[in-house]
């Protein structure tokens, strides 16, 4: 399943991803499908640096949708996202990584 194209506005802000860069997403062939369990999540980066994800599903009673994320939350999401369309210090050019 790909992205698809949507616009949500939430607090005043528009989402949408025909604007936004496309960084990371679990969209890929597991051996049976490319849904992961009828359900796929792609992170997206806007244009003025803000972050979202969309959810797409395949199953029913369940709609597609857009969840606005802060940048900690998109971090834990980037990492958690099995292909990376985009190297984390580009996605998140403000973090600074230091070694532990």
């Amino acid at each position: 399943m790909q992205p698809e194209e949507m616009t949500w506005v939430v607090a005043g802000k528009r989402y949408r991803t025909d604007k936004a860069t496309l960084i990371a997403h679990d969209e890929y062939w597991n051996g049976y499908s490319c849904e992961q369990g009828g359900r796929n999540t792609f992170l997206f980066r806007t244009p003025n640096g803000n972050f979202f994800a969309q959810h797409q599903t395949l199953l029913q009673g369940e709609i597609n949708r857009i969840v606005p994320l802060k940048t900690n939350e998109a971090i834990s999401l980037y990492q958690s996202l099995h292909r990376k369309e985009v190297p984390f210090r580009i996605a998140f050019p403000v973090i600074k990584v230091e070694d532990a």
